[in-house]
């Protein structure tokens, strides 16, 4: 059983940074994929970003690439998703994932373990 808490939204205007964190409880978390999916209002959730249990390959929408950084710290039991270059269309409730597959993927249905979310807004 993993369960998974995020942190770090936030508003801020388009142009500015956050940096989201994801604690996870569970001692096997380091042998997860985790990957980090958005929602906005009134839109199906979407992903965003994955990484390997390693944290040695990661996978991103192309909406995000180039902007947007997963990371992870296994002793930390934490996952990070680093967002620059903020646009108003990023505003969505950001949700942390844990797969036990160990396959990166972009599909929800793959994911076993999901946060509660965590509100960003980006004001123009």
């Amino acid at each position: 059983q993993v369960q998974l808490v995020e942190s770090g939204g936030g508003l801020m205007q388009a142009g500015g940074s956050l940096r989201l964190s994801c604690a996870a409880s569970g001692r096997t978390f380091s042998s997860y994929v985790a990957g980090w999916f958005r929602q906005a209002l009134g839109k199906e959730r979407q992903f965003v970003a994955a990484i390997r249990s390693s944290g040695g390959s990661t996978f991103y929408a192309d909406s995000v690439k180039g902007r947007f950084t997963i990371s992870r710290d296994n002793a930390k039991n934490t996952v990070y998703l680093q967002m620059n270059s903020l646009k108003p269309e990023d505003t969505a409730v950001y949700y942390c994932a844990a797969a036990r597959d160990h396959d990166l993927s972009k599909y929800t249905v793959n994911y076993d373990y999901w946060g509660q979310g965590t509100q960003v807004t980006v004001s123009s």
